[in-house]
């Protein structure tokens, strides 16, 4: 009885991540999967000898002391590419001429990722290795069992190996960076470098962390009485056993229509959110390709088309440095105006100084810049001239630019932060961040608002903007009584904000809007979470032991207990975390787009939450429905291509309101 109970709770939670972590449609609410887990556990531990290693239990991290090289079964390929449209042409018509005129290809997304290897015997996850060089790579079996996305037991008891690339989302690597830069840890220069960083750690407790993902592209089965014929049936199978296979791949009656479809998603790719450079081709017969074979390095029978480079060369006008509410000072490029991807940049991220002395750049350089996974620009080259041997190089500062207090080196961190606490810089940032959309939301006070506020010491900590008055807001330059009245009003509405916003808003070391909404939902009240030990916030999952220490002394320091009561003692009070209202929208995904008339997207998407719904952000075939506001883009397109219901503002509303009604 207990081995059975035990098989069936493994295929339930295998069968509810892949439709949460691959098809992206759960079916059920995260506290009743947490049960079943828990209840898996516990079985497992009454009855070790009944734990295998394909249960969903065993996606825990060990240390190991170095990867073992590991011999692909079959080799690992590279690929030939082209820039342009007339080599596809070439390459192809030397297919037809040997294979005639109606050769069908497939064509796929090139994922900006890391390569790797799954093997799977007798439908069981059993080896996962790095492409390495194609003929030896590194088995990392254990770190790819922490990415959810990777099935250990497929839905078929086959022998086969698959390929794919193992990749970050381009939202998770720009979070990964943001906590760095407050860390003042090391910082990635792209999503792919911070898969292949995070896949590649000894210690898979920290892979486990990283949002990592992946996408197969390929397989050789072993055995398989009927195996696929072409590439694109294989592809579906693939995705029948239940792995994650990309919804964009395409299967084209010839080059003419691949060629559409590389030029189609040269600029689309940008709504993405994984990073991609160019367009896989293959053919699509497996007849075809065996009898093609490969060159010494690549298969005769693929090819890739790169998407040019989103580069651009521009003017340094200077380095300015800002000062974050961390204190960290990091240097920016201020840049002469340049178009790059689509839109006008005039400043970009230098990281850190470590990254100024490695790329020695100086003040009146020409330089290029790119947008790093498309989205952030940053400086990666300088041009070499005769005219920048005459230039100065760059002297790191030593000296905070806000309060010209020394700055100083953190151990284990590379950036450096100022030494004054109390740094009018630090300061104003607290403020902002405070005041800002991600915190408490305050609309009308912006940073130019917050400047005079300071200056004028009307507000000089988060308490101040909860003390003032109309007559203290009538005081701000160019604030006629309308503008006061607004802001007033503003500030009064944040009272009242949610624990997830007013605990991001206190800038908790180390604290960002993810962890506040795991301790909102832990504790449900600042009370409870202000009472927690060392011992309880460690325990919880994605805080650990170094941030649950920085929690509890945040609210065990004396000046911030003083803070904390008088914001209460003036009506700054988060309510309670609210269970869900109801099960309206349970099992339902649903995705907002557009301008909304009545709410904000985030008040939208805690509406879905609250009745028991799941808020995406982006559109795919498991979305329930698309909530449609003013001037709806790309999203509003796919729903209608994919066929998903769309829903006004006002029918989202009316269904919400109808069920509120009972």
């Amino acid at each position: 009885m207990v081995l059975d109970r035990i098989n069936f709770l493994k295929d339930e939670i295998n069968k509810h991540n892949y439709l949460y972590y691959v098809e992206d449609n759960p079916v059920i609410d995260d506290y009743t999967f947490d049960n079943l887990f828990a209840e898996l556990k516990k079985l497992e531990e009454e009855h070790p000898e009944y734990k295998t290693p394909d249960s969903p239990t065993q996606r825990v991290g060990s240390v190991s002391e170095k990867f073992l090289p590991y011999t692909h079964k079959h080799r690992l390929y590279s690929l030939d590419n082209t820039y342009n449209y007339e080599d596809l042409e070439i390459w192809y018509k030397k297919i037809m001429e040997e294979y005639g005129n109606d050769v069908e290809l497939v064509c796929e997304l090139k994922i900006d990722g890391l390569a790797i290897s799954l093997t799977y015997e007798n439908g069981l996850f059993t080896t996962g290795v790095t492409r390495g060089d194609g003929v030896t790579g590194e088995n990392i079996t254990q770190n790819l069992k922490t990415i959810r996305s990777i099935p250990l037991r497929l839905f078929e008891d086959v022998d086969v190996e698959v390929r794919g690339e193992v990749y970050m989302p381009k939202t998770s690597f720009e979070k990964l960076n943001e906590e760095n830069l407050e860390k003042g840890e090391k910082l990635f220069a792209n999503p792919r470098n911070a898969a292949a960083g995070s896949i590649r750690q000894l210690d898979s407790t920290i892979t486990a962390k990283r949002d990592l993902s992946i996408w197969v592209y390929t397989s050789i089965f072993e055995n398989l009485p009927n195996p696929p014929q072409t590439h694109y049936e294989s592809l579906m199978y693939l995705k029948k056993l239940g792995f994650k296979v990309n919804p964009n791949i395409r299967l084209c009656k010839d080059v003419y229509e691949a060629i559409e479809y590389c030029k189609e998603w040269e600029n689309k790719r940008f709504e993405l959110d994984y990073a991609t450079d160019g367009v896989v081709i293959k053919v699509n017969s497996f007849a075809i390709q065996n009898d093609m074979g490969f060159t010494a390095r690549a298969p005769k029978w693929a090819t890739a088309f790169k998407f040019p480079p989103e580069e651009a060369v521009t003017t340094l006008e200077d380095i300015e440095l800002g000062v974050g509410k961390t204190g960290a000072v990091t240097p920016v490029a201020k840049l002469k105006p340049v178009l790059l991807a689509g839109s006008t940049v005039s400043r970009a991220s230098l990281h850190n100084f470590d990254e100024i002395r490695r790329l020695d750049v100086r003040k009146g350089d020409m330089v290029l810049i790119k947008k790093a996974a498309e989205i952030i620009p940053k400086v990666i080259k300088v041009v070499d001239t005769e005219e920048r041997k005459s230039k100065r190089p760059y002297r790191i500062p030593k000296k905070c630019p806000g309060c010209l207090a020394p700055l100083e080196m953190r151990e284990g961190e590379v950036n450096l932060y100022c030494s004054n606490p109390d740094c009018p810089a630090i300061m104003k940032a607290k403020l902002e961040f405070w005041a800002s959309k991600d915190a408490m939301d305050i609309d009308f006070v912006g940073p130019s608002i917050i400047q005079q506020m300071y200056d004028k010491q009307l507000v000089l900590t988060p308490v101040d903007f909860y003390r003032l008055t109309m007559d203290d807001l009538m005081k701000l330059d160019l604030v006629k009584e309308k503008s006061a009245s607004n802001i007033f009003n503003a500030i009064q509405a944040s009272k009242n904000r949610s624990l997830k916003r007013f605990l991001t808003a206190l800038t908790i070391k180390n604290v960002g809007k993810e962890t506040s909404d795991i301790l909102a939902n832990e504790y449900g009240t600042l009370e409870n979470l202000m009472k927690a030990s060392i011992e309880d916030l460690s325990a919880i999952n994605g805080i650990g032991s170094k941030m649950g220490n920085d929690i509890y002394e945040f609210f065990h320091d004396e000046k911030n207990i003083k803070m904390l009561d008088e914001l209460k003692s003036l009506g700054v009070e988060p309510p309670p975390v609210e269970l869900p209202k109801s099960e309206l929208f349970k099992g339902k995904t649903i995705v907002i787009t557009g301008t909304l008339k009545d709410m904000t997207r985030d008040e939208a998407n805690e509406l879905i939450k609250k009745h028991g719904g799941k808020a995406a952000s982006a559109v795919s075939k498991n979305t329930s429905f698309v909530v449609a506001g003013l001037n709806p883009g790309s999203k509003f397109d796919k729903a209608q291509r994919l066929g998903v219901i769309i829903l006004t503002e006002e029918e989202f509303l009316e269904m919400i309101k109808s069920e509120e009604k009972g």
